[in-house]
């Protein structure tokens, strides 16, 4: 198995050394793990282990340890209308000397918080913010973030569409067919889900939280028989409400290296320029947004040798481009609504 991860040793020299901890978790085995689960997020730990050539017992245990560990979690990716009447807001924030980590530590506080880091490059804090409505928007970035002790300034951008999310980025580490085998292990969803009325509601909750959760859980956690809450779980996840995906920090998988790519281009190139990159394999996040950049680009890199080839060759060859502007991410503080310590989970 070694030998198909060759980058790995290397990847792991160049962690941060509040990331070092958890390498004593991670080996290989609970690497094929991480990748299976992002490809079958909701999959039975026997058909887990069936791929992986694994015990389902030493899935389970290994599965347990991680999540005891707060170092990975299986959550539901849900819509943006679930959260909001609108769409995102990339933010920059600039702060006074001394406080960024004051300053990012009060932002990452913001109901309105999906992502805080603190970055070097184009601003001292970025923040991805998602406010209720439109309203919110405008008191959120005008007066709630600007009066944050330490903030010198600020610039938002608009998100307009999304081009890939972090649920669809890989740990490439599996061969095809195992690849194959687990796309098919995934639990077949209905061509017509069925409607099931307002116990959508507790549902949803439910599955954004533990996005593995069985539809016996659901039932005994709301109180309702097992095939309503598998009807709801049935139609949240056909209509795309809710989307399994892996969280763990990349760092704690060999990339060390994370970066926020806002990219200008020409009008005719912004779709074009995002649907590369969309495909990247360093792509956890691209996006269209209105603002002074075309297109924003959150990527994830082992090494500053392999983030060089991505703007000097792989950005090179895409026409239209007229600038670029790297931030390069130093700590994350919270991601997807939840708050990182050390590459842990704590939210």
């Amino acid at each position: 198995m070694a030998s198909r991860h060759s980058g790995l040793t290397e990847s792991v020299a160049s962690l941060p050394s509040h990331a070092r901890y958890s390498l004593g978790v991670l080996d290989d085995a609970d690497l094929d793990l991480v990748a299976a689960l992002q490809i079958a997020p909701r999959a039975s730990a026997a058909a887990l282990a069936d791929v992986l050539g694994m015990s389902p017992s030493t899935v389970g245990r290994r599965l347990g340890r991680l999540e005891e560990r707060r170092v990975l979690r299986v959550i539901g990716q849900a819509e943006w209308s679930v959260h909001a009447d609108g769409n995102p807001r990339h933010v920059w924030v600039k702060t006074a000397p001394g406080a960024t980590e004051r300053v990012a530590a009060a932002l990452a506080e913001l109901p309105e918080a999906q992502l805080v880091a603190e970055t070097t490059g184009r601003a001292d804090v970025y923040c991805a913010l998602h406010p209720a409505d439109r309203a919110q928007a405008r008191e959120l970035l005008t007066t709630r973030v600007p009066a944050v002790p330490g903030v010198v300034s600020t610039h938002a951008e608009l998100v307009l569409r999304a081009l890939t999310k972090a649920d669809s980025w890989r740990l490439r580490r599996l061969a095809d067919d195992q690849v194959k085998a687990l796309a098919e292990a995934e639990e077949p969803l209905p061509a017509r889900p069925a409607v099931t009325g307002p116990e959508e509601g507790g549902v949803l909750r439910l599955l954004r939280a533990n996005g593995r959760i069985t539809a016996a859980q659901a039932a005994r956690a709301l109180g309702m028989s097992q095939s309503t809450a598998y009807r709801a779980i049935q139609s949240l996840l056909r209509r795309g409400v809710v989307r399994p995906r892996v969280e763990v920090e990349p760092a704690l998988l060999g990339y060390a290296l994370e970066v926020i790519v806002a990219l200008t281009t020409s009008p005719g190139a912004i779709q074009p320029v995002a649907e590369e990159l969309a495909r990247h394999p360093s792509a956890r996040y691209v996006s269209i947004v209105a603002g002074t950049t075309s297109v924003i680009h959150q990527g994830v890199f082992r090494h500053e040798e392999e983030l060089g080839d991505f703007l000097t060759r792989d950005l090179a060859h895409l026409p239209g481009i007229n600038a670029l502007d790297v931030s390069v991410v130093l700590r994350v503080l919270r991601r997807y609504w939840i708050r990182r310590e050390d590459g842990r989970l704590i939210g």
